[in-house]
């Protein structure tokens, strides 16, 4: 089965440790072992976590020296804000819309009252 990018993505943020951790690699790069300090987790379910942000291609893991460094790839998450956006505008556009009509009906209503002495 292929499964889009932004499924991927929506799937690795789904998981609460995962965006903690892309909250704090939006600061800026940190090693494995500076991930793993806030939370209370062992060091392998937080390497699985790392893991998973890898392959949604959120996270990049270089090494360096005996470190593995994490940065974070702002590309993903720009994905998922253009997605929010156009769903957002869709919106927007749907309430406009609603708003004009209500408009349209109340004023409709008032001149039916108007005209019929009510």
């Amino acid at each position: 089965m292929v499964v889009d990018g932004l499924s991927t993505t929506f799937a690795a943020l789904s998981d609460p440790t995962r965006r903690a951790m892309i909250e704090r690699l939006a600061r800026g790069p940190a090693s494995v072992h500076g991930l793993t300090k806030p939370f209370a987790l062992s060091q392998q379910m937080i390497s699985k976590h790392i893991a998973y942000l890898v392959r949604a291609r959120i996270v990049v893991k270089t090494k360096r020296g005996r470190e593995s460094i994490c940065t974070l790839r702002p590309e993903a998450i720009k994905t998922v804000n253009d997605w929010a956006i156009s769903y957002r505008q869709f919106w927007e556009e749907s309430f406009d819309k609603l708003e004009a009509v209500v408009k349209r009906m109340k004023t409709e209503e008032a001149s039916d009252d108007k005209g019929h002495g009510a």
